[in-house]
């Protein structure tokens, strides 16, 4: 394949620069999208069908993600990371959302614990405490026991709680059924998730590549005064050469050298120098080095 074939090639495949920004806040869009269908339908779904949708919810995110230019291991561990900050999210606002209800249907009651029970063991596991509360008529406070992590009434106090009339949420004092801490922790994960998009954003980005590839003047110099490395430009690329000549290549057939030899190369140069002797430069999960093979999973451009 001629060289202008090669261009040709990789400019098709190369994701569109000027829909970055757009394609960007679709992608944050979406995202809160998901956190928001999830947290509505948490409790009329089980976790047998939320772990497949979340699971679908990563694999689009991978495609998105990667249609940023951020592709890769960096990518894929970032879809990963947003997914997991979106089930956190819901998770917490899941929680909040029981708190805001019974603040809003509930009614304050002072009550008497009348029972007092814990879990029982289970390994490591938390043995959390329930009480059985009764009103001062006598009757019991509706819905489930109340529960608390740790052991903090005993069976004879009273304690003001919030009751639920329909029964279906537990009574809660009302320093606990305070929602402001579920929901600034669901709105964290969610600006966390958020915040991912727009650094991958970056990352896929022209700029955000080259400051990755190429270290800034400041550090070439370091390493040239830690390295004692006093070559030229043009002798840092023939020792490049010569590196891919009569390296061994590993067990996955990548030739490895280390940028901070060359550090006058920029990594767009040494694609071209690796392309020059017949292979190619990868540009994902290289972790501080330069890998160069016959395959490559994302070949680092070198026009």
């Amino acid at each position: 394949m001629s060289l202008g074939g090669k261009r040709k090639k990789h400019a098709e495949g190369a994701p569109d620069t000027r829909y970055r920004i757009p394609l960007a806040i679709a992608v944050g869009c979406y995202a809160l999208a998901a956190i928001v269908g999830m947290y509505l339908v948490a409790d009329d779904f089980g976790l047998g069908l939320q772990v497949p949708l979340w699971i679908v919810h990563g694999v689009l995110l991978i495609v998105l993600i990667r249609r940023l230019g951020a592709g890769g291991e960096a990518g894929t561990y970032a879809a990963l990371f947003i997914v997991g900050a979106s089930v956190m999210s819901a998770g917490v606002a899941g929680m909040a959302r029981q708190d805001l209800t019974l603040q809003q249907r509930g009614d304050e009651v002072s009550a008497t614990v009348t029972k007092e029970r814990r879990d029982p063991g289970q390994g490591r596991k938390n043995r959390d405490y329930h009480y059985t509360l009764q009103r001062r008529d006598g009757t019991r406070v509706p819905g489930p026991e109340m529960k608390t992590a740790s052991d903090l009434y005993e069976v004879g106090q009273t304690v003001t709680v919030i009751e639920d009339p329909e029964g279906e949420l537990a009574p809660r004092t009302p320093g606990e059924a305070d929602a402001t801490g579920e929901l600034l922790g669901a709105s964290a994960f969610a600006l966390a998730a958020l915040g991912s998009v727009g650094w991958m954003t970056w990352k896929g980005s022209d700029r955000g590549k080259r400051r990755e590839a190429d270290p800034p003047d400041r550090l070439r110099k370091a390493y040239k005064v830690i390295n004692r490395n006093q070559a030229t430009q043009e002798e840092q690329e023939q020792q490049l050469r010569e590196a891919l000549r009569t390296f061994p290549a590993d067990r996955r057939g990548y030739i490895k050298v280390f940028p901070e030899s060359y550090p006058d190369v920029p990594q767009r140069r040494a694609a071209r120098i690796a392309w020059e002797e017949g292979t190619r430069m990868e540009g994902s999960g290289n972790r501080g080095s330069w890998r160069f093979g016959e395959t490559v999973v994302e070949e680092v451009p070198h026009d």
